[in-house]
């Protein structure tokens, strides 16, 4: 059984601006790890560092400072080939407003992350089938992005994140375009994939709801960690309510 953390982060800073101009902070020494199969969140008021650490997390920045390691390889020095490579077979990604190419079907939306790993046809084909049926959008997969919901183009976007079978899935406010039918189904899933197949969850959110989720929640305030709150076995709205608390006292 697997106990190397699946994300590890030491010491992680991010300065933005050149030494010779006005800098700003937007992270500092941020240090948490994420271990297998567990489902973790991060909160925090607007400007406070939350989306900055998951740019970070999945490579689409670089910290000025500390060390990122990801399934045990250490990521924020990734270029070209390697960075790509990493990219597609380590984390899979929820966005919020779904990123699907409208010009492709759903099944070819599903399929990009093994067609840029050049995986053989056969082998993509099944992968997407398969993934399809656990998700339950196999009747969808030769519809193109227009003719679906929104709950549907999630679920669309949350196949092409499981795909390729990722050490990690990173969501960013996956359920803020969703209504709230459509968004409890996608935490659902997100849920049942995390415990069923052991897939690490980390969920960006500034929903108490969606947060409620998770076994952990980490509060980001000013580019610091102030808080880390822990479900322990406690019922979803139970901890729902210790999150509403810890959020009020950051409000004051």
């Amino acid at each position: 059984m697997q106990t190397t953390p699946i994300v590890d982060v030491k010491n992680l800073q991010k300065i933005y601006g050149a030494k010779k101009e006005k800098q700003y902070e937007a992270l500092t020494d941020i240090n948490f790890a994420v271990a297998p199969g567990e489902f973790v969140g991060i909160m925090g008021p607007s400007g406070s560092g939350k989306t900055t650490l998951l740019n970070l997390l999945s490579t689409l920045d670089v910290p000025t400072a500390g060390s990122v390691r990801i399934n045990n390889q250490e990521v924020s020095h990734l270029k070209g080939k390697q960075l790509a490579d990493f990219r597609a077979q380590q984390v899979g990604f929820i966005f919020q407003d779904f990123n699907l190419l409208e010009s492709l079907t759903a099944r070819e939306n599903i399929s990009l992350p093994l067609s840029l790993q050049d995986v053989p046809r056969s082998k993509t084909v099944a992968a997407v089938e398969e993934v399809a049926q656990t998700l339950s959008i196999a009747d969808l997969l030769d519809k193109y992005p227009a003719e679906l919901s929104g709950g549907q183009k999630q679920r669309v976007a949350a196949a092409r994140a499981l795909v390729h079978h990722p050490a990690i899935i990173m969501g960013d406010e996956p359920t803020g375009a969703l209504d709230s039918k459509s968004a409890r189904e996608l935490l659902d899933l997100l849920s049942n994939i995390n415990q069923q197949q052991n897939v690490p969850v980390l969920l960006v959110t500034h929903d108490p709801f969606s947060a409620s989720f998770c076994d952990r929640i980490l509060f980001i305030q000013d580019g610091r960690i102030k808080q880390e709150l822990s479900r322990q076995g406690q019922a979803r709205k139970d901890f729902y309510g210790q999150i509403l608390e810890q959020l009020g006292t950051f409000e004051q």
